[in-house]
């Protein structure tokens, strides 16, 4: 709907502009100006009008830099506007708030552009040798664990080294605060543990906050902008940020169900279906406890992790739970999850997590 709304200013603001042509040439004093319009600056009044009408049309089929034809549009919109301002002065609000629209939008885009750049970074990266998972390569790891990758339908797959996944659902930052949803599209290497996560979160009708969370060479990164220009919060490269991150990649391996061979991951069974997984990495140690059924499927994943950031920040049992599964490329993943705290007033269920899109062994990015 928003979209749409947008769409209308836009396109009548510029046909707002065409009459100031219609001026120029004598087909009627529609504006009802005081000033003559030229000719020439008539012309201008149809350029402003012309690429207004574009750029709203670039902005309905969401074609790329539909914002660099408004800007142009606004230029000249403005030209004519002070030559006329006694009674086209009111257009440079229009001016402003399409500007204001604008502006996150270039933002946003620098900072899709950095993120790319470490995806990329990511996705260049060493990988193994492709090879064939076979049931006796899983016999070296608990039962329960070799059963969870079986009827994960690893056995008889190639190996993973890259994975990128697409992600929808919902957050908040208290427990009585209301459900943000958000988007979100996340890359993963394996040979050398790392991942680089992109999130959009739609906070209210046109107020954005964008967010992008690294891990790599052992080492944690978290930033979130509004409208991608603002810095809510920033993080990364400390201790507790470091393994924080870690416990995320830790948990994030049931997407991509061969890491469990990685030579950074060891294995202890705690019961028939509990088990204690540690990795270690770049001198850095975090464990996690796994919960299956009997017939292995993944219950849930909850480790010790920091909440909060900097001083403030404490350590709190860190929640996940496997809510419905499906299968992508083969394997069978719990693509619903919901992401809790455990905290002294009870369980905050802070994040529910759908994940709509995921490929194994595709290094290159999403067109969008």
């Amino acid at each position: 709907m928003k979209r749409l709304v947008f769409f209308l200013v836009v396109f009548l603001h510029g046909l707002i502009h065409a009459l100031g042509f219609w001026n120029a040439f004598h087909y009627g004093n529609l504006l009802h100006l005081s000033k003559e319009i030229s000719k020439p600056l008539g012309l201008v009044w149809l350029l402003a009008a012309f690429l207004f009408i574009l750029a709203a049309i670039y902005f309905l089929v969401r074609k790329n830099n539909w914002e660099r034809v408004a800007i142009l549009a606004i230029v000249f919109s403005q030209v004519v506007v002070f030559y006329s301002w006694k009674e086209a002065k009111y257009a440079t609000i229009i001016n402003f708030l399409i500007l204001i629209i604008i502006i996150p939008v270039v933002a946003g885009k620098r900072f899709d552009n950095t993120v790319k750049r470490e995806a990329l970074e990511l996705l260049s990266g060493p990988r193994q040798d492709d090879f064939v998972i076979t049931t006796e390569m899983l016999e070296k790891l608990p039962a329960i664990v070799q059963r969870w990758l079986v009827r994960s339908g690893v056995a008889g797959k190639l190996n993973i080294n890259f994975v990128r996944l697409k992600q929808v659902g919902k957050m908040r930052l208290k427990q009585d605060s209301k459900w943000m949803p958000f988007r979100a599209t996340q890359y993963f290497s394996i040979e050398e543990p790392q991942f680089v996560w992109k999130v959009q979160v739609e906070m209210l009708p046109f107020i954005t906050m964008d967010g992008r969370d690294r891990f790599k060479d052992g080492k944690g990164e978290m930033l979130i902008k509004l409208f991608a220009l603002f810095n809510i919060a920033s993080a990364g490269r400390t201790p507790r940020m470091n393994a924080a991150t870690m416990v995320r990649y830790l948990a994030e391996i049931t997407w991509f169900p061969t890491a469990a061979l990685s030579n950074y991951l060891s294995w202890s069974l705690m019961d028939a279906t509990t088990v204690k997984v540690t990795m270690t990495y770049s001198d850095i140690s975090v464990t996690g406890i796994m919960q299956f059924t009997e017939e292995g499927d993944l219950m849930s994943f909850e480790a010790d992790r920091f909440m909060g950031n900097g001083r403030t920040g404490s350590m709190r049992k860190w929640l996940v739970e496997a809510k419905e599964y499906k299968t992508f490329n083969g394997v069978r993943i719990a693509h619903k999850n919901a992401v809790s705290w455990k905290l002294a007033s009870g369980d905050f269920n802070w994040a529910d997590i759908e994940v709509t899109d995921l490929e194994y062994n595709k290094p290159v990015l999403y067109s969008n």
